[in-house]
């Protein structure tokens, strides 16, 4: 199963083990990481799931579409260049040992 490491905003570390095919927001949610609130569930209604994703990572993830897009533009915390929406992510083999980083804040 692949390892995702949630890092919330005061820098703790949370190695998780996420299912193939489930949201690295789910898997936050699944696992009681705090700091991704998922507000609309996963429906890319409320930016409420913004995380940093690590830079050396970016290229194995799809492009962000148009909705992500714009709902990043809405969240809560400075979009950079590696913000993405976690409900957009789903967790792949490829993706093991993947780290984001969750903002300050997501409301």
């Amino acid at each position: 199963m692949p390892r995702i490491t949630y890092v919330t905003a005061d820098g703790t570390a949370h190695p998780t083990e996420v299912p193939v095919g489930t949201s690295i927001m789910r898997g936050a949610v699944l696992n009681d990481i705090d700091g991704i609130l998922a507000l609309c569930g996963g429906n890319v209604l409320c930016a409420t799931c913004h995380v940093y994703v690590d830079e050396s990572a970016l290229d194995k993830l799809a492009p962000a579409g148009p909705i992500e897009d714009h709902m990043l533009g809405l969240s809560a915390s400075p979009r950079l260049e590696n913000s993405r929406l976690s409900c957009q992510l789903p967790v792949t083999e490829g993706l093991d040992g993947l780290t984001v980083h969750l903002p300050e804040r997501q409301i």
